[in-house]
């Protein structure tokens, strides 16, 4: 919880819009919080890790890379395929397969996404967020509007659905200009 604390003040702007990960000024995050939580980290790890020391280890990743494309994510996505095997769940799984598309591309992502619609996950606004995400990076403009259309009908946010109607509005743009 540490870990996540100390990237709250920039999770959002003076808005209170949403910034994604990779694009947070990480001068923002809270070091004397990061240092306190690296050794517990550490420590959580050693011998057979829970599913709570395993996403302290994946935060701790996040927490530990400079600049977002410093981040480990073939490290990362090691973890959460221990994470799968500790705890399988469809919310595991979606975030197992944002790290493959870190590693591997978008379309080996999802293809592990879209067998999670029409589960537990088909009423989860992020499972169709990130869908719409992938087919973004993909190029399929028009499928990604399909799914971030759907993650608004679903999302209860407001700072969530500013940024997806953003999204569906950039590529709703994209669309029109090929």
């Amino acid at each position: 919880m540490l870990l996540h604390d100390a990237r709250r003040e920039a999770r959002l702007n003076e808005i209170g819009d949403i910034i994604l990960l990779e694009e947070q000024d990480r001068s923002r995050w809270n070091q004397a919080l990061i240092a306190e939580a690296l050794p517990l980290t550490e420590e959580a790890l050693r011998g057979a890790p829970g599913p709570y020391a395993l996403q302290a280890a994946i935060a701790a990743l996040h927490c530990q890379a400079a600049r977002a494309e410093d981040t480990d994510w073939r490290q990362i996505l090691q973890l959460y395929d221990q994470l799968e095997r500790v705890q399988p769940s469809p919310v595991v799984s979606l975030n197992r397969a944002v790290a493959v598309a870190m590693v591997h591309g978008p379309q080996p992502a999802l293809a592990l996404i879209d067998p999670l619609g029409g589960g537990d996950l088909e009423g989860y606004h992020l499972l169709h967020a990130v869908r719409a995400d992938l087919l973004r990076r993909l190029g399929a403009m028009q499928e990604a509007a399909v799914s971030y259309k759907r993650a608004l009908e679903l999302v209860t946010n407001e700072s969530e659905r500013r940024f997806l109607e953003r999204r569906l509005r950039e590529v709703g743009s994209m669309n029109q200009s090929h």
